[in-house]
């Protein structure tokens, strides 16, 4: 049995069980799974997409964006078609391809490159500031900020997924934070210090948003 979700033609796979009503799910092989009774005719399930289909396409669309995902890796602002290879001992670059051992080794180098940029971005950009206390600078996975300024603990922390992103908008992130030791809030006087050390900061943050 096939439908046609957003312009694709997708398998239905029907799977009976005792189930009193019809459940529909996809799984990683991109086909939608129909899990019901033997009593459940194929044009029931149709009916029930045709009637669903707009929550239906919402999640084909999150299922293919996610094996999307697991087949690429972005790398500042460069996307990269990722080949795992066992025989692969240092993970490199050639051309449009990621070659690397497996998916721990992936996980490995993408927390070993965070430390690695992150750090020597700040330390770059440093020397522009002055009367900016030490702080400690940190490094984590954050679903609604690309940065943070603790003051009370003179603690960055920056968001690990801005290594997908180009380089510029790592800096941009980076001269934010160090202009809240500054300005603590969004104030006029704040984003004129951000642009005194990036003029086109708002184009950056269309960047971010987009």
């Amino acid at each position: 049995m096939q439908t046609i979700i957003d312009g694709d033609v997708v398998e239905v796979v029907i799977v009976y069980k005792n189930n009193k009503n019809i459940y529909l799910r996809f799984k990683e092989d991109k086909k939608l799974y129909a899990t019901c009774n033997r009593f459940v005719r194929e044009k029931d399930i149709e009916n029930l997409i045709d009637n669903n289909i707009k929550k239906i396409t919402k999640m084909y669309r999150e299922i293919t964006k996610t094996t999307y995902n697991d087949l690429f890796f972005n790398y500042l602002g460069h996307q990269y078609t990722i080949c795992y290879n066992e025989s692969v001992k240092n993970p490199y670059f050639e051309g449009d391809v990621f070659f690397v051992k497996n998916e721990k080794s992936l996980q490995k180098f993408y927390a070993s490159e965070v430390k690695r940029i992150f750090t020597s971005e700040v330390e770059r950009i440093i020397p522009y500031f002055k009367n900016i206390p030490k702080f400690t600078l940190k490094f984590r996975n954050m679903k609604t900020r690309w940065g943070v300024n603790n003051r009370g603990s003179n603690t960055i922390t920056l968001n690990t997924e801005l290594l997908k992103k180009d380089i510029d908008l790592l800096d941009y992130v980076i001269i934010h934070e160090l202009c809240h030791f500054y300005e603590p809030n969004h104030s006029a006087r704040f984003w004129s210090h951000v642009e005194k050390y990036y003029p086109k900061y708002k184009e950056a943050r269309k960047r971010l948003r987009s």
